[in-house]
């Protein structure tokens, strides 16, 4: 099995390298400087154990190589970038005949519930993952990995639900390398679950961790408008605490590389001033969900429009009070009559 990872940055390059290092076959595709970087230099994972260099092939793009039948795409972009994703891959041919969108497995190793989806618009052959893998990608060719003993956990089934030999030989092949991979025939439910973990992320790319009470209230509130949304939509979800539970101290994070860790991935994308977030398909798919089914959202309504704002306005993450962000939520609970 070889393992194409679309999206090298943070999550895909900690599992394209922990792969690499336990000797299986990788391929990463990356784009611009990050490209050039693991092209010239390798990537540069560290981890609790180290750091060190890994030199698998780089492709900007499905034209980089010729796709065999033993292929496994895993999905590392983020959302906004999935659609252009999927579009580049699926109508590759595979040596042998036949397409990749036919015939490959494609892994949705993202946040979010929306890439499923989209994906099985294109592929026949979708898997879910529910991806708890605390990483950063900010420097070119660099990915830092903080969580000891194992660098994440990856839950993995088939889409919509279901399990099969490909499940088992992909969750086979991750545990090889570090990496825990239990097999969920309901993944769609994990996924849901780390969608309520997401919807904080905005809240931190714009005005710092939530460590006052006042960022806490807000943080408490999306999560509890998440809820009512997934409940009134009839959605099934893990608890807290059975994931908690399942994660166990299986994902101890150093203190040392944990403190040099640039925040949330919504973080990273705009401390690298990328132009776009995920807040839509997080905090907007409470949204979304809430406007289907009658439920209020303002908090999360709110930090998808501003951390939008950020992103498309190139501002810094941090950059916002939390007094400021809590009147601009009470101002769309007003507008919109969800007081």
């Amino acid at each position: 099995m070889r393992h194409i990872i679309i999206g090298s940055g943070a999550v895909g390059g900690s599992i394209g390298g922990r792969l690499a290092e336990s000797g299986q076959d990788v391929v990463l595709v990356a784009r611009g400087a990050h490209y050039e970087a693991l092209r010239t230099h390798g990537l540069r994972l560290t981890t609790p154990d180290g750091t060190r260099v890994h030199r698998p092939p780089v492709v900007t793009g499905p034209e980089g190589l010729v796709l065999r039948p033993d292929d496994v795409l895993i999905l590392s972009v983020k959302t906004q970038d999935s659609v252009a994703a999927l579009d580049a891959w699926a109508g590759r041919p595979v040596e042998g005949g036949g397409t990749a969108g036919e015939l490959l497995p494609l892994v949705c190793a993202q946040n979010g519930v929306e890439n499923e989806r989209l994906a099985l618009r294109r592929f026949r052959h979708v898997y879910g993952m529910c991806v708890w893998l605390p990483s950063s990608h900010v420097d070119p060719g660099e990915v830092v990995a903080p969580c000891t003993p194992y660098t994440g956990m990856l839950h993995v089934g088939r889409y919509p639900s279901g399990l099969d030999g490909t499940a088992r030989r992909i969750s086979a092949s991750l545990e090889k390398g570090a990496l825990l991979a239990p097999l969920a025939p309901d993944v769609m439910r994990w996924k849901y679950t780390k969608l309520l973990a997401n919807l904080s992320n905005s809240l931190g790319a714009l005005t710092g961790p939530p460590d006052t009470d006042e960022a806490r209230l807000i943080q408490r509130r999306a999560y509890e408008e998440g809820q009512a949304a997934l409940a009134a939509a009839g959605i099934d979800a893990v608890s807290a605490e059975e994931a908690a539970a399942v994660r166990g101290d299986h994902l101890r994070q150093d203190p040392d590389l944990a403190a040099g860790r640039d925040g949330s991935s919504s973080w990273q994308s705009l401390s690298r001033g990328t132009g776009s977030i995920e807040a839509d398909h997080l905090n907007g798919e409470i949204v979304l969900l809430g406007r289907l089914h009658g439920v209020p959202t303002p908090v999360n309504e709110t930090l998808a429009r501003v951390a939008n704002t950020f992103a498309r306005e190139h501002r810094p993450p941090g950059t916002m009070t939390v007094a400021e962000l809590t009147a601009l939520i009470d101002a769309t609970a007003r507008e919109s009559g969800q007081e």
